[in-house]
């Protein structure tokens, strides 16, 4: 079975509802960072997304 990274601001915020799941890695760093520019105002470095926001599931 392959590792998927996902990022689950709904489990974290009250306000925040958006949850991406991806196996390709890139595909989900990509999506984050526009997620967390866009709606949260941060704009977020690939290994500051690995260390705080995406996990290995």
């Amino acid at each position: 079975m392959s590792k998927a990274h996902k990022l689950d601001c709904e489990s974290v915020s009250d306000t925040c509802r958006f949850i991406i799941q991806s196996e390709d890695e890139t595909e989900a760093v990509e999506l984050a960072q526009k997620h967390m520019r866009e709606f949260h105002d941060q704009d977020l470095t690939e290994d500051e997304l690995h260390e705080d926001h995406l996990q290995v599931v």
